[in-house]
């Protein structure tokens, strides 16, 4: 049994029928007395939503998953290169491709008869910004293997740390060798550092907007919770009126029933008189 042909089988299907379908295979693969692809197996992980709906874009979408990740190269080179112009761009490019590919994410998974939601598809934008930066992460990507969200710290953090270790102006050394501790980043790192910060400041922008959408998801589901709370009281009350008026009825009933019982042996009763009336009269002619 080829595990890695199985493994991008599980991997590609919804993690509600993940754990059935790894318990199959891996009795397929007993059955056929293969015990390290058994154990194989056995040991991958049920992905989550978030990884299910990455893996479904490297599955169904693998040239636009391909060319997101690339961009995570394209904005190192830009960083060694202290190309402060090409970083911003490079960083609105990247805002848009990796929100039209989450977007992308959910008609897939609609698609699948699965309706996910605004915060799993800001994981899946997350998931893809990470691997922007990881290689690591992005090949696990690439291969529809992503168990789990992962976070982008950001690529502020690198540029900084090198431009700290030795990419100083030639005003900041000279002050450095005056003996003065002062460093200066000179006017290309400063135009990469505001890159940096116009490309934080959109981040920032794109985290508000999230966090306006979750907001007002809370509300609606808020405010759909009381509603159902308020029907809830409603049938509460008529399930009470109407046990109410069960018990009403069986009292009623089983009163009617006495009545019936009764008035069938007043029946009796009268139909023997007659019979016996009826007799005596015959008699008397």
């Amino acid at each position: 049994m080829d595990v890695e042909e199985v493994a991008d089988e599980l991997y590609g299907l919804d993690p509600s029928v993940f754990v059935a379908a790894r318990t199959g295979r891996v009795e397929q693969a007993k059955a056929r007395k293969d015990r390290d692809a058994a154990r194989a197996l056995a040991a991958l992980r049920k992905p989550t939503t978030v990884g299910w709906l990455v893996n479904l874009l490297a599955r169904e979408s693998p040239d636009d998953v391909s060319a997101v990740l690339a961009l995570g190269d394209a904005l190192r080179q830009a960083q060694r290169r202290l190309d402060p112009t090409a970083l911003r761009e490079l960083s609105d490019q990247r805002q848009r491709v990796v929100r039209a590919l989450a977007e992308r994410a959910g008609r897939l998974a609609a698609e699948r008869g699965r309706v996910v939601g605004e915060a799993a598809l800001r994981e899946v934008a997350q998931t893809l910004h990470a691997a922007m930066a990881d290689p690591d992460l992005a090949r696990t990507v690439e291969r529809g293997r992503v168990l789990c969200a992962a976070r982008y710290s950001g690529f502020g953090p690198a540029v900084l740390e090198s431009v700290g270790r030795g990419e100083r102006s030639a005003a900041g050394a000279a002050a450095a060798r005056k003996g003065s501790g002062a460093v200066s980043l000179g006017a290309d790192a400063r135009e990469v550092a505001r890159a940096e910060l116009t490309a934080a400041r959109a981040s920032a922008e794109a985290a508000r907007e999230a966090t306006d959408v979750a907001e007002r998801e809370v509300s609606r589901l808020d405010a759909e919770a009381a509603e159902i709370a308020d029907r809830m009281e409603v049938l509460r009350r008529d399930l009470e009126h109407l046990e109410q008026r069960d018990a009403f009825v069986r009292e009623s009933a089983h009163a009617a029933n006495a009545a019936a019982r009764s008035a069938r042996s007043d029946l009796e009763r009268a139909r023997r008189w007659e019979s016996e009336a009826e007799a005596a009269v015959e008699d008397g002619n």
